[in-house]
């Protein structure tokens, strides 16, 4: 009983390990996440002969993240629900820029590129439609006598 009891106080304590490792990596995304765009906000007012003051890179910063990790996570799952999937593809990414037609034509190309780029033997093969394999694997074939 004794032992038992330590097993499940070792099980409960390895999933707050786990817990805090995926709030760790978490935070490391977001600061990075955070980063890059201040880093391209900076760039592009830098590009346009313009000066932006550190709390405004902050605020478009938080809500540039704001957007990906809620309206935007919100939207793929929704795309990949209404295709009956579980998984988000590269198509619910550039559906969801279906309002900015520069970013859906530049999501676009980076898919075609990746495409592109893809091993011909890594590429999945489209299964059959399953009434073609039922109905190939229901064909009874009799010998001519």
């Amino acid at each position: 009983m004794e032992k038992a009891m330590d097993v499940e106080m070792e099980r409960e304590g390895g999933g707050e390990e786990e817990e805090e490792e995926t709030e760790s990596v978490s935070d490391v995304l977001r600061d990075r996440f955070r980063l890059s765009t201040i880093s391209i906000a900076e760039a592009e007012a830098k590009r346009n002969g313009m000066e932006i003051s550190e709390p405004i890179v902050a605020c478009i910063s938080d809500l540039a993240f704001k957007y990906a990790a809620e309206q935007l996570a919100k939207d793929l799952e929704l795309f990949a629900q209404h295709a009956s999937r579980k998984i988000v593809k590269m198509e619910d990414v550039v559906l969801s820029a279906h309002r900015n037609e520069h970013l859906a034509a530049s999501l676009r190309s980076l898919c075609d590129d990746l495409k592109a780029k893809e091993p011909q033997s890594e590429r999945k093969r489209k299964k059959t439609p399953r009434k073609e394999n039922k109905a190939t694997t229901s064909v009874v074939h009799i010998p001519d006598n």
